[in-house]
């Protein structure tokens, strides 16, 4: 399995902790930062959707509060099989 497949993989079992019970839109990251390790979140919603965190976020901030400042390759995983307008215009 390379690299990208585990990284990708890992990011799946991460989004099976998505609290996603409005949208049923479950998102997670994987970061493989440069140190060894990975860093992950989930989106994390809100019934009041303005205190609703996006996937991305929590994985980031997670990883910087854990000491890292970079990261070599990311993964987000959805469970939709086609690119939302946020995804679109990040692979643009």
């Amino acid at each position: 399995m390379s690299e990208n497949e585990i990284l990708i993989s890992a990011a799946r079992q991460a989004r099976e902790n998505a609290h996603a019970p409005y949208s049923n839109f479950r998102v997670a990251p994987r970061f493989a930062p440069p140190r060894a390790g990975f860093s992950e979140g989930c989106n994390v919603e809100n019934a009041t959707y303005g205190l609703t965190v996006c996937a991305e976020r929590i994985a980031i901030f997670k990883a910087i509060s854990e000491g890292e400042r970079g990261f070599d390759a990311i993964a987000v995983v959805t469970d939709t099989d086609t690119l939302t307008a946020a995804l679109r215009a990040a692979a643009s």
